[in-house]
């Protein structure tokens, strides 16, 4: 009986490790070609078919991308709106969620209700745009901030944490003199870290790859983020392969797709440098009240 179990074992590992390494090279092989195909000559991305190592290595994409004074700026409305706007979403939500935790507080049910309904129903493109237009944000760096700073799932999620923090903390906060705002920002911020964290870089990632509200809102194009202009340059690669003809085609598509693809790389390589350093807080956020003992 035991060998029996021994041998089914045997195979239940082998079976999830195949699983496991083909899962791992559907997701690593795309990326691969990406970053190897951003290192190949023109010549080498005319060819068709998945590239595996550099064709005629090159780093004329990158230069190209890098001489484009447009892209540098555009990183840097990337960058800062993600930070900013990851921030202040975090801070806005921890906020309503730190008032909305407390049992006494006043017309509780009717905030409640009324985060739910946003959670389900929206006012619609239109409307937003009006929304927008009224408000003065047409235009404006701003627009990349205010419309985002409240989700009542993420509210929902701090809701629970602090809920989870013992009432005698806050009551002895309180006997040695502390406001409702030191309570807040020396006691419950601290302890639900794991979930400040997990919500920063879900808003963050939404933060970096969002170019729809770009395309609705913004049409300055010094306020254009970097995952616009990867826009701009598929467009103009789609527009440039219908106007062109014969070889030159070929050509034309393969010099755009080469920048288009090292533009992609730079614009991936934030989020792994920053991804590793919250997996901890991470794991422990989508972790945290998962076992109730």
């Amino acid at each position: 009986m035991i060998k029996k179990r021994k041998q089914e074992n045997r195979w239940f590992y082998f079976f999830n490790t195949l699983i496991l390494i083909l899962f791992s090279l559907i997701i690593i092989v795309p990326i691969w070609n990406i970053l190897v195909s951003s290192l190949s000559a023109t010549s080498g991305l005319g060819e068709s078919g998945l590239v595996l190592w550099p064709r005629a290595f090159t780093l004329e994409n990158y230069r190209k991308v890098l001489s484009d004074a447009s892209i540098p700026r555009a990183f840097g409305i990337s960058v800062l709106k993600t930070v900013l706007g990851a921030l202040t979403h975090t801070l806005f939500c921890a906020t309503v969620a730190y008032g909305l935790s407390k049992s006494h507080l006043i017309g509780r049910s009717f905030y409640t209700t009324l985060g739910v309904i946003t959670m389900y129903f929206g006012g619609g493109m239109i409307p937003t745009y009006l929304l927008i237009k009224s408000l003065g944000l047409l235009d404006t760096f701003w627009v990349y901030i205010i419309p985002a700073l409240f989700s009542y799932y993420d509210t929902v999620i701090l809701m629970n944490f602090f809920r989870e923090i013992p009432p005698s903390l806050e009551e002895s906060a309180k006997i040695d003199g502390a406001s409702e705002f030191t309570i807040f920002a020396k006691i419950y911020l601290p302890l639900t870290k794991p979930a400040l964290a997990t919500i920063i870089l879900f808003n963050g990632v939404g933060q970096w790859n969002d170019f729809m509200t770009t395309k609705l809102y913004i049409t300055k194009e010094y306020l254009y983020p970097l995952q616009m202009k990867i826009y701009e340059i598929i467009v103009q690669s789609n527009l440039s392969t219908m106007t062109e003809s014969g070889s030159t085609d070929v050509v034309v598509q393969a010099t755009t797709r080469g920048v288009q693809l090292a533009t992609i790389v730079i614009t991936t390589i934030p989020i792994l440098v920053i991804y590793p350093l919250l997996q901890k807080h991470f794991i422990g956020g989508m972790m945290a009240g998962a076992v109730k003992e």
